[in-house]
């Protein structure tokens, strides 16, 4: 059994080597800096960020999502945007991804939004045979203008 909660200051410890991973994984190095103002957001009610954790039946955190709530031009409410999903590669496929989008499809109604979407690579096939399954592909190709 996976327990789901937003993160907490004390989940800290836990979460950087999850965060680590994640970034490994996307064979991504951020500066440091961006790590720690990414932590605190969640911790900043008048942000739009939010940390949302999956915790193992001994308490210990086992993946993480990122939402990002936002304003839309085709919405007269907002959308949420799934940008982090990650799952310890011990707590593989047993339903944490699953819970975890549970959550966030939770959290953004809540929030008023008329809808859920996230984005992974289309290697990641792992991750797309869950995805095919909760969700919808709808065709769009992400493109990524580098502005610095």
């Amino acid at each position: 059994m996976v327990a789901v909660r937003e993160l907490r200051p004390e989940d800290r410890e836990a979460w950087d080597p999850l965060w680590a991973g994640y970034l490994a994984f996307y064979e991504t190095d951020l500066d440091p800096v961006v790590t720690e103002v990414t932590w605190q957001r969640f911790g900043d009610a008048s942000e739009p960020v939010h940390g949302i954790g999956a915790f193992d039946e001994h308490g210990a955190l086992v993946g993480f999502a990122h939402l990002v709530q936002h304003r839309s031009t085709w919405s007269s409410t907002a959308y949420c945007y799934l940008e982090d999903l990650f799952t310890a590669p011990e707590a593989r496929g047993r339903g944490v991804a699953r819970a975890l989008i549970a959550a966030c499809a939770a959290a953004a109604r809540r929030a008023g939004a008329d809808k859920l979407y996230w984005q992974t690579h289309e290697t990641n096939a792992t991750a797309r045979a869950l995805y095919d399954q909760v969700a919808r592909h709808e065709g769009f190709l992400v493109y990524d203008h580098p502005l610095g």
